[in-house]
């Protein structure tokens, strides 16, 4: 077996599973809530549940790796509009992925390049806290994760100046969650200018997930995205940037399975070549759902209301009592606990039936600290109801401190 398999870490939700092992409710009355995955909870449009049974009789056919012209050409549409792009060639610079994780990870098998540093291990850098499959893709491409702490002291902005030159020049990879995942915080053009200085300067590829990129919370100020900063900057044919998406947070499809890279046409030529003998084409059905998934803009403008909702909830019931802030996007609370993460985590989950995820769980100790140690992620992932109740029983167990 691969040996780099028993480097590998517990997934955060398995972790979780064993801090509750011990412990009873206090109240077998409370109906528990779940707010510690972030999977989406509203209901999924009807018209993408009709447009699947409707293409059911693609399931007898064999789908491409770069999918139909169709879904390629909606994509390109969507990301011109949404980020307004001058243009983006649906042949050679879109491919439909089945969802932005088995992207992410693959990406890092087809970029890693083992045998170019002959004397030092290959790196690949990436925010900490983090997406765990970033992790995972490097160790198992042969690279060192090294990571990049976000803090409240700087805005949880990413400070590339943690790292010195001799780990930048072994730099094949560096991924960048904007909308970050769990912080919420959103690059800034600066912010880009400098990260495509570096990968410039180094030669690395930037992998850019922006699976939360259409959770955010003023109709008039969507977030930035890496192609938009790219071509404000003049990048042309966007080198060495690859952007990964998806439809399940914004359409609330998560089992659907649907997304896409887009970017640097030379990078995704051979991504595409390693997809084929991957053999991670999307279902026939799926792809035909999420053409006209893309096209379509009133469920997304409707899921934002939500959102919009539940958070001000949860800042009118926290206010007073926890140092809560809104993210810049995204639907999840990166939340400073009055004790450890886990400890307030395991407290939620007796005393209040509530399930967050301990922010540990999401980082690792780099540069002296742990920078998930004294958070929880909280996902507003559930109906309304259910979201301010939970915040309530937090609140009320927070006040207990």
């Amino acid at each position: 077996m691969n040996p780099s398999l028993e480097n590998l870490q517990l997934y955060p939700f398995q972790k979780l599973t064993r801090l509750f092992e011990d412990l009873t409710l206090n109240d077998a009355s409370l109906t528990p809530i779940g707010l510690h995955i972030g999977e989406p909870r509203h209901n999924t449009p009807e018209f993408i549940r009709q447009e699947l049974v409707n293409n059911l009789e693609g399931l007898a056919h064999y789908p491409t790796v770069l999918g139909t012209s169709q879904l390629r050409i909606s994509i390109a549409n969507w990301l011109t509009q949404r980020y307004r792009l001058v243009a983006i060639n649906p042949d050679t610079e879109i491919i439909p992925v089945n969802g932005s994780r088995e992207a992410l990870f693959s990406f890092a098998q087809a970029v890693i390049d083992v045998d170019a540093r002959e004397v030092t291990q290959p790196v690949e850098v990436c925010q900490n806290p983090f997406y765990q499959i970033y992790e995972g893709a490097a160790l198992l491409a042969g690279a060192k994760p090294y990571f990049l702490n976000q803090l409240p002291e700087n805005g949880f902005s990413v400070d590339t100046a943690q790292l010195p030159d001799s780990v930048w020049e072994r730099t094949q990879l560096t991924y960048i969650c904007s909308p970050n995942n769990p912080t919420g915080k959103v690059l800034t053009l600066d912010e880009w200018q400098h990260l495509f200085d570096l990968s410039d300067r180094y030669g690395f590829v930037i992998a850019a997930d922006e699976c939360y990129s259409e959770i955010y919370f003023d109709e008039d100020h969507p977030p930035l995205g890496a192609l938009e900063a790219a071509e404000k900057l003049g990048r042309s044919g966007f080198p060495r940037l690859v952007v990964f998406s998806s439809l399940s947070k914004r359409s609330n499809v998560p089992g659907m399975r649907s997304g896409f890279v887009a970017g640097d046409a030379a990078i995704l030529k051979k991504f595409l070549l390693y997809r084929t003998y991957h053999g991670s084409a999307m279902n026939p059905a799926v792809q035909a759902a999420s053409t006209v998934t893309w096209g379509d803009e009133q469920h997304v403008i409707e899921n934002r209301r939500l959102y919009r909702e539940k958070f001000a909830g949860a800042m009118r019931i926290l206010g007073d009592t926890l140092p809560v802030s809104m993210p810049d996007a995204g639907f999840y609370l990166w939340l400073k606990a009055p004790v450890s993460g886990i400890e307030f985590s395991r407290r939620l989950y007796r005393e209040g039936s509530v399930t967050v995820l301990p922010g540990s769980y999401l980082a690792r100790e780099a540069h002296g600290i742990n920078p998930g140690e004294h958070f929880v992620r909280i996902a507003l992932v559930a109906p309304v109801v259910e979201c301010m109740e939970a915040m309530e029983r937090i609140r009320d167990i927070a006040r207990k401190f």
